[in-house]
C-alpha cells in the first residue's frame, strides 16, 4: 500500500488560519473520498501558543460553517520536511521562514503559498491576512478565503494521488525473454533453423 499524501499548514501561532485551513481541508477530503490516502496536519512557526487550543473565534466561526473545530498548538519542526509531501504557508511571512528552516532544496520546494491555488489568485495579493487583532468579521473572511482556496488545493493533491497510484504499462512478459529482448517468433508447425 502506498504511503499517504501528508500536508501540514502552517501560520504564525497555530491558533487561528492553520487550524481552519486543516479543519476546512480534512472536510474537502471526507467530501471527495481521498480522507483514507492524505494525512492533514497544522502547526505553527513559534511555540507561544503550543499546547492551546484554537482562538475561541476560530472554534466559533468553523462551528457555524459546520466544520469540526477539535485542536491543538504545535510548532512547525524542521524535521518534519522528511514525512511531508506539502507544507502550506498562510502567508508569505510563513513562506519565507518555512523556507529558511528547510535544509534542502527539496525541503524548499515542498513549501507554497495556500492561496496560490485559488481561483482568482493574485500574484502579488496570496496571503490570508491574520484575523487575530480584528474582529468575528475577519474571522469569516479568512474561513472564506481558505474555503476558496481549499477548492485548488483538492484538485491538485487528487492529481498528486493519481499520479502516485498509476502504474507503467509493462509489455506482456510472454513478448520477452528474460534479457528484455525480443524473443524469437516461431510460426506454429516450423523449426528455427
Amino acid at each position: 500500500m502506498t504511503d499517504p499524501f501528508r500536508i501540514c499548514f502552517v501560520c504564525t501561532g497555530n491558533i487561528c488560519r492553520s487550524p481552519m485551513a486543516e479543519s476546512v481541508f480534512r472536510a474537502r477530503l471526507t467530501e471527495d473520498g481521498l480522507d483514507g490516502l492524505v494525512d492533514v496536519d497544522s502547526a505553527g512557526t513559534g511555540g507561544w501558543h503550543e499546547g492551546d487550543g484554537a482562538d475561541p473565534r476560530t472554534v466559533a466561526v468553523l462551528r457555524a460553517g459546520g466544520y469540526p473545530s477539535a485542536h491543538t498548538a504545535r510548532q512547525f519542526r524542521t524535521s518534519w520536511f522528511d514525512r511531508l509531501d506539502l507544507v502550506i504557508a498562510l502567508d508569505s511571512g510563513h513562506l519565507r521562514e518555512l523556507r529558511r528552516l528547510a535544509r534542502t532544496a527539496q525541503d524548499a520546494a515542498k513549501v507554497r503559498l495556500l492561496r496560490s491555488y485559488a481561483a482568482d489568485s493574485v500574484a502579488d495579493d496570496l496571503d490570508v491576512p491574520d484575523p487575530y487583532y480584528g474582529g468575528f468579521e475577519d474571522f469569516e473572511e479568512c474561513l472564506e478565503q481558505i474555503e476558496e482556496a481549499c477548492d485548488g488545493l483538492l484538485t491538485a493533491v487528487r492529481a498528486a494521488i493519481t499520479a502516485r497510484t498509476v502504474v507503467p504499462a509493462r509489455a506482456p512478459e510472454h513478448d520477452h525473454d528474460r534479457h528484455g529482448t525480443r524473443a524469437a517468433h516461431h510460426p506454429q508447425g516450423k523449426e528455427g533453423a
